[in-house]
């Protein structure tokens, strides 16, 4: 069992190593091709990660990342591409700023009604697509990347200034938060402060395994990804299932900006960030949907993100990061097939030496009981 256990830790470990080395040989490769160090750039950033501002920056972008990628690898756990993400954690965190900014609770009462608008938000943006999926089977790539679109066109009707918005200079915004929603972070000095809701991520996090290891709906979820079709044979709804775990990712991905909005910016505006809900792809691929896997995956694409602008003062482009991301991306895909595959084959002969063995065994039994007649 224990040597059964190495070799599955050995093949989950093997696609990730597997698909960095080949994203930075790959990086090396662009860089000479343009006639650049193909080193310096990487230990450039690797020095950066030696300044405490910089290793703040990171672990408060890394929270957004993972808690958008917990998101995805929900889906990807029921063999469903919630590509909408990106829209999910947008407009859930546009309905918690404009909340904030009119509602003044006190913050015992202020902070839980956050959250919860922005994990409504989510869960009912993402429950468009369950329903048109398990009603009309419309697939989820397509209905979450229209309403990904729409939900562009939605928080831009809500920045007008006779709906929600309110104008600052050449800022769309949704006016500032009342201070009983805003959550303080955790001083480090001069590096600054790592956002409070990094808590929120790690139990996330937690929660995540817990569900899925621990718990008779994480059994079913996996197994209806595994095979719908022997799922329902155990009783298990098959578009039960689909329509709750894109309420769950939905949900998850709502809080997704939650971290910097009532952390740092704590109005919604044309300066927040985006783009975290497809990062959350890649870093869910790399992380191989394991909780702890993501939280690796989450720190190193902060790392890419934050620490690349030093390449700028040292006549490096610092969109060698974005290459390396989009390379890890694919090289992730092939490495992944490949250990898949090796593994297969691992497995196919020590079958066939197992049974090789039985044979002889058998062999030398019958041998054993002619010659004893």
């Amino acid at each position: 069992m224990k040597k059964f256990d190495k070799e599955r830790a050995l093949l989950a470990v093997a696609g990730p190593v597997i698909a960095l080395a080949v994203a930075f040989v790959l990086s090396a490769i662009v860089l000479i091709a343009s006639g650049k160090n193909p080193v310096e750039p990487f230990a450039l950033m690797f020095e950066q990660l030696g300044f405490s501002d910089i290793q703040v920056l990171i672990i408060n972008q890394a929270s957004m990342y993972y808690i958008a990628a917990l998101a995805v690898a929900i889906g990807f756990r029921m063999n469903l591409f919630n590509i909408g993400v990106d829209g999910q954690y947008q407009l859930g965190a546009m309905m918690a700023a404009v909340v904030g900014a009119h509602a003044a609770l006190p913050a015992f009462l202020q902070v839980p009604l956050l959250l919860l608008t922005a994990v409504l938000t989510g869960a009912f943006w993402a429950g468009i697509a369950g329903v048109l999926k398990v009603t009309r089977g419309v697939s989820e790539v397509v209905a979450t990347i229209m309403l990904n679109a729409i939900a562009t066109s939605l928080i831009v009707y809500m920045w007008k200034p006779d709906v929600f918005g309110v104008k600052i200079g050449n800022n769309n915004t949704t006016g500032e938060m009342h201070e009983s929603g805003w959550i303080p972070g955790i001083a480090m000095g001069e590096a600054g402060e790592i956002y409070g809701l990094v808590v929120l991520a790690v139990l996330l996090g937690i929660g995540y395994w817990v569900t899925l290891n621990r718990t008779r709906f994480g059994f079913d979820l996996r197994a209806s990804g595994a095979s719908e079709s022997a799922a329902a044979a155990s009783g298990v709804s098959p578009k039960r299932m689909v329509l709750t775990a894109m309420l769950l990712s939905g949900a998850i991905a709502g809080l997704a900006g939650l971290p910097i909005l009532l952390g740092d910016t704590h109005t919604y505006s044309l300066n927040f960030p985006t783009g975290i809900g497809f990062l959350g792809i890649g870093i869910a691929l790399l992380g191989r949907n394991s909780p702890v896997g993501i939280a690796f995956a989450a720190l190193l694409w902060a790392w890419l993100d934050k620490a690349s602008p030093e390449l700028d003062f040292h006549g490096y482009d610092k969109e060698i990061a974005v290459i390396m991301q989009g390379l890890i991306v694919l090289s992730v895909v092939v490495s992944y097939e490949a250990v898949r595959e090796w593994g297969l084959r691992r497995q196919q002969r020590k079958v066939g030496a197992e049974l090789a063995a039985g044979h002889v065994l058998g062999a030398n039994n019958t041998t054993k009981e002619v010659a004893g007649r």
